[in-house]
């Protein structure tokens, strides 16, 4: 009797522990939410990812590879539990990246995308990068004017030539109508 009367006093401590962590809410500092498990060096990578995605709109993957850099030096797994639980929207963080693009390098649609995308660049998603062009409602003949004032005025270059690195595969990759708008408006 003993022997039963201890086995079901076991199972129902068991129960009642296993019914405390399902129960239990997780415990919350600031805007994300850090769970009772994660460790000190989880804790400190996670605070260290939301800065760089809240300054600096980076990627996930960007973030990871920043984590686990020479510079931070954070272990896979610590960075991988941060990237997991950052609450972030990496589409709207890519918009924020090529609204920058645009303003401060006066970039055509093509290299903000491209500069996104790439794996060596910010290392977003297509799908995050292509959102970020679809709803950035940018002006690309302004950038192409811009830009095209910034060669005339650093580069010397003949209106034929300024038209011949806008348009460049390789270089600034505006499409020949912004090309156009430039050279036509260029000395305005």
């Amino acid at each position: 009797m003993k022997k039963r009367t201890m086995i079901i006093a076991c199972a129902l401590a068991l129960l009642g522990l296993s019914s405390f962590f399902i129960t239990s809410p997780p415990l919350v500092s600031h805007s994300h939410i850090v769970y009772a498990a994660a460790t000190s060096s989880q804790k400190k990578a996670l605070s260290k990812a939301e800065k760089y995605y809240k300054l600096m709109n980076m990627s996930k993957l960007g973030i990871y590879d920043q984590l686990t850099s020479d510079v931070e030096k954070y272990s896979a797994e610590d960075t991988q539990y941060a990237v997991d639980h950052l609450k972030s929207n990496y589409k709207k963080a890519a918009l924020k990246r090529a609204k920058s693009y645009y303003k401060i390098m006066h970039m055509p649609k093509q290299g903000i995308y491209d500069q996104l995308s790439n794996e060596n660049g910010d290392k977003f998603t297509a799908e995050q990068a292509q959102y970020a062009i679809d709803h950035a409602k940018l002006d690309y003949k302004k950038a192409a004017l811009e830009k095209a004032k910034s060669y005339k005025k650093t580069l010397d270059l003949s209106s034929d030539e300024i038209y011949e690195q806008l348009t460049s595969a390789h270089r600034a990759k505006f499409t020949t109508e912004e090309a156009q708008y430039a050279i036509d408006h260029l000395n305005d």
